[in-house]
């Protein structure tokens, strides 16, 4: 049997507070709401649990409260198999929170979230020293932009050091350094995060995208030093490109959609444990699409992230394995 990839993640934890609407209210308005309900969330929390429910060996470096949604944060990633050690509790401040907000119309769904980062933007760096050493035990790092830039920058330049690859989902939107892209030999921005850092605007219609503009997008960014770019589009599927490949695939859509809140975190969680189990960045493509598929047909965020064996299931309930499924001997 293949070596479990092993996976760390230096990221963010955030407690979802789920309101269901039929519409989202506008300014000044009150509006009723059909449902509520809490989940563990939080980028770095949802892409380690992903990876973690695909079978990678996962572990976890971040801050919570020393509060309630803290301590259920850590048990979250904990049921799920990551090793929680390097997640420290601070009890000068409380574990982020994340309001999401779901509009139910006309048999779609659209979501709004807002943060309120706590605890996250409480890491430091000496948090996060001892990694200028161990970093060379992993086969990933992952990183997001819910912590402090800092940090990232830092973890980042130790993992390089190292000769580590580095995946940073480039969300939420925010400026990145020349430094820390060159640093980078995965970053998965969405199509908004991408024209935000390149200033290229990805035009869709519908489910057609104009792929001259998610090249000129790539293009920009691989000249700053990132060795690959994933791009996700939302309900047009997503995009890889490096210097000698260009790989697109539409959505997989064969599911209901009840919450898209997590598919971004489920999709880059899911391609980053394929990618280090040994698949192509095709195939690796095609998987996370897949897994992303599964994810917003459910609640919540953690509570909706698959396991290998549902993926697999859902691969070949749809007749769509395009690859052997001894490829992913790594994650079994």
């Amino acid at each position: 049997m293949s070596r479990k990839p092993k996976i760390l993640v230096v990221g963010s934890f955030v407690m979802d507070l789920i309101v269901k609407t039929g519409q989202f209210p506008n300014a000044g308005e009150t509006v009723l709401g059909l449902d509520y309900q809490t989940a563990p969330g939080g980028k770095g929390a949802n892409q380690a649990v992903q990876a973690a429910l695909l079978g990678a060996q996962v572990t976890m470096a971040g801050r919570v409260g020393d509060d309630d949604f803290g301590r259920r944060l850590i048990a979250s990633c904990r049921e799920a198999g990551v090793n929680t050690e390097f997640v420290s509790v601070d009890g000068t401040t409380y574990s982020a929170i994340g309001n999401v907000q779901l509009e139910v119309r006309n048999g779609t769904t659209r979501n709004r979230i807002i943060v309120v980062s706590g605890a996250n933007m409480a890491i430091r760096p000496e948090d996060v020293a001892f990694l200028k050493d161990s970093v060379a035990e992993y086969d990933m790092v992952m990183l997001q932009l819910e912590i402090p830039m800092q940090i990232n920058e830092l973890v980042a330049a130790y993992a390089y050091e190292k000769n580590v690859p580095v995946m940073l989902n480039s969300a939420p939107s925010a400026p990145l350094s020349d430094e820390l892209l060159s640093h980078l030999t995965y970053i998965s921005p969405n199509e908004h995060e991408a024209a935000d850092l390149t200033g290229i605007p990805i035009r869709k219609d519908g489910k057609r995208v104009n792929m001259d503009d998610v090249h000129k997008a790539a293009d920009i960014l691989l000249a700053k030093g990132v060795k690959n770019v994933v791009i996700t589009l939302g309900n047009a599927g997503a995009a890889v490109a490096n210097r000698e490949e260009f790989l697109y695939e539409p959505c997989i859509d064969v599911v209901e959609v009840k919450d898209p809140t997590a598919a971004g975190d489920s999709f880059v969680g899911a391609f980053t444990a394929s990618v280090c189990a040994g698949l192509s960045h095709k195939d690796a493509l095609h998987f996370a699409n897949y897994t992303a598929t599964l994810t917003v047909s459910r609640m919540g965020a953690q509570p909706s992230l698959p396991k290998l064996p549902e993926v697999v299931a859902l691969l070949q309930r749809e007749n769509d394995l395009t690859f052997r499924l001894s490829a992913l001997d790594g994650l079994k």
